[in-house]
């Protein structure tokens, strides 16, 4: 056994035929596919600043990538720490754009497969609740981009509020109704690969 440099694993005692990481993450390192034989298996678990995450099993290939499934089971471990989420700090103006209809509800996220597929979309988002003006809103806010989103229930509809370089609940409403769409799979049928250019997570369609 050996106990390697975190993300960046441990190259002088590669190249090994498995990589099991005891600690989350929002993207698997490249390293860890360099430092794998064509054949071996990286077992991981992946997940988003929403903490809804899976435990993923790839296999490195000839051709320098790594390809599995999500295992399904709500597994979790801590992120890594270069993968962990920044502070809150100071939040920015929530009142600063108007109220927009949006068909889905903020409840949504509750659902643990639901908030795994909304991190696909939105892997830096950070979720919160405030009560303000005697109601509750649910924010979302991704720090590094400077992007929220704010929404709120009116009666029996739900509003939304954004501002930042893009519309977090968009991307999020957006991406679980094209998961609903297509069936609501689980998530144990979505397909995980690693490549040089960077980690992609798909479902059936």
């Amino acid at each position: 056994m050996v106990v390697g440099d975190g993300l960046a694993g441990w190259k002088d005692g590669s190249p090994y035929d498995r990589i099991v990481a005891y600690c989350g993450t929002v993207t698997i390192p490249y390293e860890w596919v360099e430092q794998t034989l064509p054949g071996g298996v990286i077992l991981a678990t992946v997940g988003g600043w929403m903490y809804s995450s899976e435990l993923a099993r790839l296999t490195v290939t000839g051709d320098g990538t790594a390809a599995g499934r999500l295992l399904d089971g709500r597994n979790s471990f801590m992120l890594a720490r270069p993968q962990t989420p920044p502070p809150i700090g100071l939040l920015p103006d929530l009142d600063q754009a108007d109220d927009q209809p949006t068909e889905l509800a903020a409840h949504v996220l509750e659902d643990w497969d639901t908030r795994f597929v909304a991190q696909l979309a939105a892997p830096r988002a950070q979720r919160m609740t405030l009560d303000r003006d005697g109601s509750t809103e649910h924010v979302l806010l991704d720090v590094e981009a400077g992007a929220w989103a704010v929404l709120r229930q009116d009666d029996s509809r739900w509003l939304v509020r954004q501002g930042g370089p893009y519309n977090v609940w968009d991307r999020i409403a957006d991406h679980v109704t094209r998961w609903y769409r297509d069936g609501s799979p689980s998530l144990d049928r979505f397909d995980i690969t690693v490549t040089p250019e960077g980690q992609t997570i798909t479902w059936p369609r």
